[in-house]
Order: C-alpha cells, then sequence, then structure tokens
C-alpha cells in the first residue's frame, strides 16, 4: 500500500510526460503499481493476507552474501538466487536489501549532458582490492573508457596507473571500439592534466603526444565535478557492484578474462537505465574515426645492464638474457603480459611477465648455452693443466665461472705464478682466498706476494719452434703409481 502522497508524484511525473517505467524508478515501486493508481487514484486496498515470501527461505544465504560484501548489487545476488532454485521478483529481493542495509542515498541534482554519437569518450580509474601472488601483493586497478552516446564500455584491469599503462589501455580501447572520438574527457589525474589555474590547464606533454596522431582533443574536468563525467563515474560503481563481487580471480590475466565475458554477456547487453537500450545496439549509429595506420607502441620502456648472471633487472625479477649479451646495455619492452629484450632494435629474449618479486625468469635455451660455454670452457688445455694442480684449483674455477671472472685469463695468470712460485705456494693461496670468498687471480697473486718469495726456478731449453716453448704438461697423479707398486707387488 502507498500513501497518498505517492499517489501524487505519480500523477505528477506522468503530467511531465514520464514513463511509467522511469516512475516506477524514481519512486522505487512496481509499474504495476504505478499503471493501478494512475487507472484509479482511489482504489481500495482490501485487507491483506499475509503470505510466505517466496524470499524467505534464502534469507540466510543473502546475509552470508552480505557479510562478505555488504555493497554487492542485487543483480548480483539476484543471479545467484535463481542458480539455487529462486523463482521470486528480483523487487522483492531489492526491498529485502533496501530494509536490511538501510542505506539510503542524498540525491543530488545537475543538468544531464547527452552526447552525438561518437562525439567524446569519457575516462576513469577506480581502485580495486590486491591481488597476491604468492608472497607478493600488487595493487589492482581498472581504467573504464565509455562511448557517451551509447553507453558502450570498455575496461582494462591494471597493476599500475602508469604513463605507458593509460597509454596502452586507451590503445586498447580504440581498437576495441574500432575508432577513435573526437575529444575525450578526463578527470585531473596526473598522467592526464600537469597543472591547472582556474580555467587554465597544463596538459601532460606525454599524453598530449599520444592523442596527436589519433587527432583527440582531451577536455579536463572541473575540479570536485564528478558529474561532468557521470556516465563513466557510474560505470566504475556498476563494476564494483556488478562484476567484482563473489568472484575469485587468480591473476590478473584471470580478472581480464572474466571482465571481457561480463562485458560481452552483461554489461553492454543490458537496457540501459537512462537510454533504455541496449549499449551494444545504440553503439551501431556510432561512426568513429578511422584508426591511423600505423599505432604508437605503449610499452614500457626501459635500459638495462646485463649483468654477470646474463640477466637483467626489471620491476623486482630478474629475466635472463643470451650469455654472449654480459655487461652490454641492451633495451626492455614490457607490456601487461610479456617482457621482451632488445639489442640495436633486435629481439633477443621474450619473457612471459612475473608479477611475483625477486624471482629469477629464464628461459632454457639460455641455461643450456651457458651449459655449452662450460662445457667448451673445461676442454680447453691450459685449463684442464690448473685444474690437475688438485680439487681446489678445480673447485677455484667452479668459483670464477659463479663470480662471473675472465676464467681464462685468469687461469693463464695463476698458471705463471705457478711456475714462478711453485704449486704449493698456489694452491695455499687458493685455500685462503676461497676461505675469505675472493675469486680473481689478483687475490691469488696479492696473497702469494705477501707471504712468499719466488722459488729459484731452472728455464727450460729454449727451443727454435715457439709452439714448443709453450707446452704445459699436467701435474702427475702420485695415486695412479701407488696403486699400480700395490698392484704390482699383490701379483708378485
Amino acid at each position: 500500500m502507498i500513501d497518498k502522497k505517492t499517489v501524487f508524484e505519480i500523477h505528477k511525473l506522468k503530467n511531465e510526460n514520464y514513463s511509467n517505467r522511469k516512475i516506477a524508478q524514481i519512486l522505487k515501486i512496481s509499474r504495476e503499481t504505478v499503471s493501478k493508481y494512475l487507472k484509479n487514484p482511489e482504489v481500495a486496498i482490501s485487507g491483506k493476507v499475509n503470505r510466505k515470501s517466496k524470499l524467505e527461505p534464502y534469507y540466510e544465504q543473502i546475509d552470508q552474501y552480505l557479510e562478505e560484501d555488504n555493497q554487492v548489487n542485487g543483480e548480483v545476488i539476484f543471479q545467484k538466487l535463481c542458480q539455487q532454485g529462486y523463482d521470486g521478483k528480483i523487487s522483492n529481493l531489492r526491498a529485502y536489501l533496501r530494509k536490511v542495509r538501510g542505506k539510503h542515498k542524498k540525491l543530488q541534482a545537475y543538468i544531464r549532458f547527452e552526447s552525438e554519437p561518437g562525439e567524446d569518450f569519457q575516462i576513469d580509474w577506480g581502485h580495486f582490492p590486491a591481488l597476491t601472488y604468492g608472497t607478493t601483493k600488487r595493487k589492482l586497478y581498472c581504467l573504464a573508457v565509455t562511448e557517451c552516446y551509447s553507453r558502450m564500455i570498455y575496461v582494462a584491469f591494471t597493476h599500475s596507473q602508469k604513463q605507458e599503462v593509460l597509454h596502452q589501455a586507451l590503445l586498447d580501447a580504440f581498437i576495441f571500439f574500432g575508432g577513435t572520438p573526437k575529444k575525450i574527457v578526463v578527470d585531473n589525474m596526473l598522467t592526464a592534466v600537469q597543472e591547472r589555474l582556474g580555467k587554465i590547464i597544463s596538459y601532460n606533454g606525454e599524453f598530449l603526444e599520444f592523442l596527436r596522431p589519433f587527432n583527440i582533443t582531451p577536455y579536463a574536468c572541473n575540479v570536485r565535478s564528478p558529474h561532468e563525467k557521470g556516465k563513466v563515474e557510474n560505470v566504475i560503481g556498476y563494476i564494483k557492484k556488478n562484476f567484482w563481487p563473489l568472484r575469485n580471480f587468480k591473476c590478473i590475466e584471470d580478472v581480464n578474462r572474466q571482465k571481457k565475458t561480463w562485458c560481452e554477456t552483461t554489461a553492454n547487453i543490458r537496457i540501459h537505465g537512462t537510454t533504455g537500450e541496449q549499449p551494444i545496439e545504440r553503439f551501431k549509429k556510432v561512426k568513429l574515426r578511422s584508426l591511423p595506420n600505423f599505432l604508437p607502441d605503449c610499452r614500457e620502456i626501459v635500459d638495462c645492464k646485463v649483468y654477470k648472471d646474463f640477466c637483467i633487472k626489471f620491476d623486482g625479477n630478474t629475466y635472463t638474457t643470451p650469455p654472449w649479451t654480459l655487461g652490454k646495455q641492451v633495451k626492455l619492452k614490457a607490456s601487461q603480459n610479456q617482457v621482451m629484450i632488445y639489442l640495436k632494435e633486435k629481439v633477443i629474449a621474450t619473457h612471459f611477465r612475473s608479477w611475483k618479486r625477486n624471482e629469477r625468469i629464464e628461459l632454457p635455451s639460455h641455461v643450456e648455452q651457458v651449459k655449452r660455454l662450460e662445457k667448451k670452457l673445461w676442454s680447453d688445455k691450459d685449463i684442464a693443466i690448473f685444474a690437475s694442480l688438485g680439487p681446489e684449483a678445480s673447485e677455484y674455477i667452479k668459483q670464477l665461472g659463479k663470480a662471473r671472472q675472465p676464467i681464462k685469463k685468469s687461469v693463464l695468470k695463476m698458471l705463471r705464478l705457478k711456475d714462478e712460485y711453485g704449486k704449493s705456494a698456489v694452491i695455499d693461496a687458493i685455500k685462503k682466498a676461497q676461505k675469505h670468498k675472493a675469486y680473481g687471480a689478483d687475490y691469488i697473486e696479492n696473497i702469494i706476494y705477501q707471504e712468499m718469495t719466488p722459488e729459484k726456478q731452472y728455464l727450460p731449453v729454449n727451443l727454435k719452434d715457439e709452439e714448443m716453448n709453450q707446452i704445459r704438461l699436467e701435474e702427475p697423479c702420485l695415486e695412479a703409481y701407488d696403486r699400480y707398486i700395490i698392484q704390482r707387488s699383490k701379483n708378485g
């Protein structure tokens, strides 16, 4: 039953040419009630019959949903209840939610501006709960882009609001819509508006450079005037209430995958409350300007150095490169899903982007290349001779490799030290260097210089063939001779 004031408002709005549907929305009553009181304002209300509500068996489940998210949209709960067998009306559910939540919004009047087809897009960022990757938490943002005439929306979830991320999301939106508008409406975010003094607005230079090839004019809303981009502000609220609640997400790719399905099956095919049409059908009347032939590269670009462990550092992680790039300067280009590494405009490595932190992301081919290089190294004649000095020498070679010291050069220097000071001096110096984790021929040389004097060495005969003078022999293994003598004595 409604009071006389509500009956008066029904007839007042009808005289102002509002539809029954719009009157029902404004007064928060059903269309049947509107029709009934338009036909007969004095209709008598007979005695009420107490009937059990179809919604009553689901009260406990609804309460659980509200405990999980008190702001969850009624349509989302209605969809969940229908899956559980509820066959009642959504109006009953909404009435119950109003009663339980007791939420009343203060309405503020403002003039609504309607755009011509393809005239402008409105964009805005929304903040959402962080996503967890192992022990790492990443902030989550949502950029909503609305074609203002049709209310068709494009949504992109990201882990950043950086300049490049904004540009990439807008570029993806232009591709989704199949063209560009004449104007783009933004708030006063730093990636769009650098400074403003009254009506004088200084736009972000990188943002203007991004818009230039599309020939789009930016328009910044006045400060504290969200109604000037109310269409997209409503979209952010709609996403928070209709898409986000009662869902589980594994990663940002999963969020965007579910978002795409939701846009296609819900957001862009619903009957819009203002236009009374489906955004996807209304969008058919929109003619956007064609995209330019060459689209800008909006990926995040960073200059990096390849470190000794054949990797570069980016966003809290390391990504491997081919081992032959050690010490070189390379360029990294990162999208939301991919990390590509370039050397002089040529791609030398492509990785899936990791949103964890302190991770080493390797390509098997890079590890295999390192193994092949190590195998080739150990087959070198001089390195084999140095390794024959004993297990300490072999282990020191391995540590030189891990420390990314020049192994061949270091080994040659230590062999010269061995010729001058003797094997024992070099091995003792290696033991002390390993104790202090000092890896390099210079450390061995300094230790020997501090503690030893050169042994008297008798130079070999100098032969005419220079290659013969360079011959080195491996240290003999005395254990082999011992085994030979013991075996010979047993054979008697």
